[in-house]
C-alpha cells in the first residue's frame, strides 16, 4: 500500500509530491479538462484510441507544464509575475484637477 504525506504543518504551505499551494490546484483542473476531452470526444463518436491518446497526451503535458511552473516560481511566484504585468509602465496625467481637493489628514496622532 502507498502512502503519500501531505504536509499541514502550521504556517507551513500544503505539499504533495513536490507541488506547492496553488499548484496542486491547477493540475487538478488539468485533470479535469483531460477527462472532459475524452468524454467529449467519446460521446462524438471519436475512436476510443484516439480519445485515450488524446486524454495521455493532454495529462501528460499538463503534469509537465504544472511541475515546471512549480519549480521555476515557487510557492507565490507565478501570482507575483501575474501581479506584475498587470501594473502599467507609466501614468499620464493630463490635468491637474485631481491635486486641487487633496486634503492633509494626521494619521496616528
Amino acid at each position: 500500500m502507498i502512502k503519500y504525506s501531505i504536509n499541514r504543518g502550521i504556517n507551513k504551505p500544503m505539499e504533495f509530491k513536490g507541488l506547492k499551494a496553488q499548484y496542486i490546484g491547477y493540475l487538478a483542473a488539468g485533470l479535469g479538462l483531460a477527462l472532459i476531452a475524452f468524454a467529449i470526444g467519446y460521446i462524438t463518436g471519436m475512436s476510443m484510441y484516439l480519445c485515450l491518446s488524446m486524454a495521455v497526451l493532454l495529462t501528460t503535458a499538463d503534469f509537465a507544464l504544472v511541475f515546471h511552473l512549480s519549480a521555476t516560481y515557487g510557492e507565490h511566484g507565478l501570482m507575483k509575475k501575474l501581479a506584475r504585468n498587470q501594473v502599467p509602465d507609466s501614468v499620464i496625467i493630463r490635468s491637474r484637477k485631481i491635486f486641487y481637493n487633496l486634503v492633509k489628514t494626521d494619521h496616528g496622532t
